[in-house]
């Protein structure tokens, strides 16, 4: 087996579905982002979102200012340095992740329940596990 041909494989393949799963999103990929690491994470600066989604400062405050004009997250003093805020979603901008996740799960479930046979959703679901574990290693976890 020629690992670098299988990763390169999984590499366009895994891009091909991210970019159709979010043909389906309602809102900027940067937004939807920003919101994510705020649900999973908890409460971030700006610097610190900026780093995660690996983009310019200005990038990511340009998605803050945008997500807390709509009442998506709010800010507040940094606790340990008032010259920075410290962002949270609100629950509007929960409210609105979630319907994003929802929409974007159940396009992805129609298509597999549309693609694949019983046995072979099995074998994809299996694959979730590797692929899992994969994305694990490559994150240093």
């Amino acid at each position: 087996m020629d690992e670098d041909a299988l990763a390169e494989e999984l590499r366009q393949s895994l891009g091909e579905l991210v970019r159709a799963v979010r043909a389906v999103d309602t809102m900027p990929p940067g937004e939807a982002a920003v919101l994510g690491f705020l649900d999973r994470d908890g409460p971030l600066t700006t610097a610190d979102l900026a780093r995660l989604r690996g983009v310019t400062h200005q990038s990511a405050a340009k998605s803050v200012k945008d997500l807390s004009a709509a009442g998506l997250v709010r800010g507040e003093p940094h606790p340990d340095d008032g010259r920075k805020l410290l962002l949270h979603l609100t629950g509007a901008g929960l409210s609105r992740l979630q319907r994003e996740r929802t929409r974007r799960a159940g396009a992805l479930g129609a298509a597999i329940r549309e693609t694949f046979a019983p046995e072979e959703q099995r074998r994809l679901s299996e694959s979730v596990t590797l692929l899992s574990r994969l994305a694990a290693h490559l994150a240093g976890h």
